[in-house]
C-alpha cells in the first residue's frame, strides 16, 4: 500500500511540463487574449473618481480647504486615481488652493477639486472665483460631476487652511 502514494509521485514527475502563465486566467479578463489584457496599473489607466458628500447632507460637500505647499518648481501632478502610476490629469502650482472633499484608506492620497485662479488680465479684487459646487451641501454622497477639475493629489504636498 505504501508504493502506490510513490508511484503516483514518480508518473506526476513525468508528466508534461508547461509555462505555468500560458495556463492561468488573466484576473478577472479570462478568455481575453492576452496581447490585449493590460498588465500593469499604468496601462490600465485606471481612474477614480472624486467622492463629494461623505459628511452627510447638512455639511458641505467638501468641508475642507486646502494650499498646495513644498512642491517647488514643477508643482504637484494631479491624478486620475490615488496611486503614483496613476495618468497624471493636470498639475498644481505652488499656493495654489483646492478643496479636499475625500481620502484615501492609507491618507496618502486626497481627493481634491480645484478652485480656479483668476486670469492674470483682470482684477483680481473684482473677479469672483468660479463656485465649484461644493462649498454647500450636497443631498447624498456622489462622484464630483462640476464645472472645476478633480483629482488625486499626494496629502504630503497639502496644508489644510480652513474647515
Amino acid at each position: 500500500m505504501r508504493a502506490l502514494p510513490l508511484l503516483l509521485l514518480l508518473l506526476a514527475g513525468c508528466s508534461k511540463s508547461s509555462d505555468v502563465l500560458e495556463e492561468l486566467p488573466n484576473s478577472s479578463l479570462a478568455g481575453a487574449p492576452r496581447e490585449e489584457v493590460p498588465e500593469t496599473r499604468l496601462e490600465s489607466r485606471l481612474s477614480r473618481p472624486v467622492t463629494i458628500g461623505e459628511d452627510g447632507p447638512r455639511l458641505d460637500a467638501c468641508g475642507t480647504l486646502g494650499q498646495v505647499t513644498r512642491v517647488g518648481g514643477k508643482g504637484l501632478a494631479m491624478r486620475a486615481a490615488p496611486f503614483a502610476d496613476a495618468k497624471e490629469t493636470g498639475r498644481l502650482a505652488e499656493g495654489d488652493r483646492a478643496w479636499v472633499c475625500t481620502r484615501s484608506l492609507d491618507q496618502q492620497w486626497l481627493g481634491v477639486v480645484v478652485q480656479p485662479v483668476p486670469a492674470a488680465d483682470t482684477d483680481e479684487a473684482a473677479a469672483e472665483p468660479e463656485d465649484c459646487g461644493v462649498s454647500s451641501p450636497v443631498d447624498r454622497k456622489q462622484p464630483y460631476d462640476g464645472p472645476c477639475a478633480s483629482g488625486w493629489v499626494s496629502s504630503a504636498a497639502i496644508r489644510l487652511i480652513a474647515g
